[in-house]
């Protein structure tokens, strides 16, 4: 008997067992980071797809089959935005509506995550990528730079500028009142 290995193959690619079993455990968690790098759930599901398949047509090795996945999911994602240029692409936000204070108001959520989604489109895709991680799949910064490829000190100071831009955009959602010009009574 052969000693079992976790090498792509003609019949379907790593383990499809263990592929399955994580698609079934984790497949939402996945598609929401899917979603939040392309911003729709169609385009989540297309990201996802491409990313489990170009998974199957690999042929080495892969002891920890989720962050491999992530891995592809992410470049793919970072091919799409450089080959599409979304990065040049402006758009401006929804202006979030009043707080009556009663409690979040549905609609003012779904304008809220549309602004929020909106704002990271504008980043570069670097920026973008270790936003996504860091705050939406809160891994660490160690976790972060080994997933990209780079050092801690680099996703440090991506994600500080990448929080610049968002914080430029949503500044006028924490103060909605405006303010007289200096010198106006």
């Amino acid at each position: 008997m052969a000693p079992h290995t976790n090498r792509a193959g003609p019949a379907g690619g790593p383990d499809e067992d263990r592929l399955d079993r994580l698609l079934a455990e984790r497949g939402d968690h996945l598609l929401h980071a899917a979603t939040a790098l392309t911003g729709s759930r169609l385009d989540a599901e297309d990201l996802l797809q491409a990313a489990v398949e170009r998974l199957l047509r690999g042929r080495r090795r892969v002891d920890d089959l989720e962050a491999y996945l992530r891995r592809i999911l992410y470049n793919l994602a970072a091919d799409g935005w450089r080959r599409r240029g979304a990065w040049h692409r402006r758009r401006t936000l929804l202006p979030s509506l009043p707080d009556d204070g009663i409690g979040p108001d549905p609609v003012s959520t779904v304008d809220l995550r549309d602004a929020l989604v909106r704002a990271l489109r504008e980043l570069p895709p670097r920026q973008r990528a270790v936003l996504v991680l860091r705050y939406w799949e809160q891994l660490t910064q160690a976790e972060t730079a080994e997933l990209l490829g780079c050092s801690e000190g680099t996703v440090k100071s991506t994600a500080s500028r990448g929080l610049s831009r968002p914080r430029e955009l949503t500044a006028p959602w924490h103060d909605p009142q405006p303010h007289p010009a200096k010198g106006t009574p």
